[in-house]
């Protein structure tokens, strides 16, 4: 079997936060293809990510598509002088959930039967309230009630208010290219109140995730989950400062009493070697389409139960993320929970062959070879945005 195309399908899609999907199918000359996703948050990225893959189409065709670990350094290091994350890096992700994807198909099995079988039957999950609602007070609690009642054990928000949004909805940062990682006291209060009201609402037993986004410098990152602390229990304090710097993640570390949650924008296990050696995290969010796919995955998860560290996969985009951080979550002991972006995940049932089961709070993958999923090529080519 040779790997005769890597295409990918940028489609346009109201039930992406950012309006697109970006998914890459790569095909065989057998007649067998898998699926990968690569759904960035911006639309430049999107675009510029669909030329490097048809590069990369090229530089791969004619391989063998089940000698995964060596397409993934062949695609990796073929970028190592022009830099070795980022784009690279998502790049190498969606292809090696594809190839996963192909793999499986070709063996008649999931991809965790593949990756040492499961140790659990289902995954559990947290998920987002849908902050637009958050009109008053009683739409807050209905809200959160609505989660609860999902039976999701879990739920993840940013409290904190985007300043300075322009009349097109971008934020001061988007708009002027910078951060300045500040916050007013009066966002911060309104902030606190927030969380004190859905943690009133869930009550005791849910587990409250706040997410700063990576938008804060030291002072105001420490300030900010201190208010949060005061204001109800906080389960994790998700990115408080920006990727860039480990030296700025420790310092809010050391003041604050709140877990640290790091990880969704880490590119390679090599990213994570740091911070787990430097004990700046308390838990883990590699995101399987950023960080290398599901290979990498698999590693980081391992390098984490070496030092006892949950491992909890974000999920910001569609159908192929949620699948591929489960099929791997189902084989790794030290897993907390996988991330949804809302509790009902029927807004995906027409891209792909079969709604995911999330009945209860928790993903329940089928017996389906490969991913165990299927996406509805009609949809996509009815909505593909073309791109020249």
């Amino acid at each position: 079997m040779k790997i005769t195309s890597v295409r990918p399908w940028l489609i346009k899609s109201d039930a992406s936060y950012w309006g697109e999907y970006l998914f890459v199918e790569v095909t065989t000359d057998e007649g067998v293809s898998g699926w990968g996703e690569i759904t960035t948050t911006t639309r430049l990225a999107n675009r510029a990510l669909c030329t490097i893959l048809r590069q990369i189409g090229i530089a791969v065709t004619g391989e063998d598509p089940a000698r995964i670990e060596h397409l993934w350094h062949k695609i990796f290091r073929s970028f190592t002088y022009m830099g070795s994350r980022g784009a690279a890096v998502e790049c190498v992700s969606a292809i090696d959930i594809a190839l996963w994807d192909i793999r499986g198909k070709v063996l008649g099995k999931p991809i965790y039967e593949l990756l040492g079988g499961p140790v659990r039957d289902e995954i559990a999950l947290y998920t987002h309230p849908n902050q637009a609602k958050f009109t008053s007070k009683e739409a807050v609690v209905r809200e959160i009630r609505d989660i609860v009642e999902s039976g999701h054990t879990g739920l993840k928000f940013d409290p904190f208010p985007h300043q300075g949004r322009t009349a097109d909805g971008l934020s001061r940062e988007q708009r002027d290219g910078y951060l300045d990682g500040s916050m007013t006291r009066k966002d911060e209060r309104e902030a606190a109140e927030l969380t004190a009201l859905i943690r009133e609402t869930a009550g005791p037993d849910v587990d409250i995730l706040i997410d700063a986004h990576g938008r804060f410098d030291v002072p105001t990152a420490i300030r900010l989950c201190r208010s949060l602390e005061e204001a109800g229990q906080i389960d994790w304090f998700e990115e408080p400062c920006p990727p860039e710097s480990l030296n700025a993640l420790k310092q809010v570390r050391e003041k604050v009493s709140a877990a640290i949650s790091w990880g969704e924008r880490g590119h390679t296990k090599w990213d994570f070697v740091p911070v787990l050696e430097n004990k700046l995290a308390d838990y883990i969010m590699p995101d399987v389409t950023w960080t290398g796919g599901i290979t990498e995955l698999k590693k980081i998860s391992a390098l984490c139960e070496a030092y006892y560290i949950p491992v909890s996969p974000h999920d910001a985009a569609g159908p192929i993320n949620v699948v591929a951080g489960a099929q791997v979550m189902m084989t790794v002991p030290n897993f907390y929970k996988l991330e949804t972006s809302e509790w009902n995940l029927g807004k995906y049932d027409h891209l792909i062959d079969r709604p995911l089961d999330v009945s209860n709070g928790n993903l329940k993958l089928t017996s389906k070879p490969g991913l165990g999923v299927e996406m509805n090529r009609d949809y996509l080519q009815a909505n593909e945005i073309e791109l020249g």
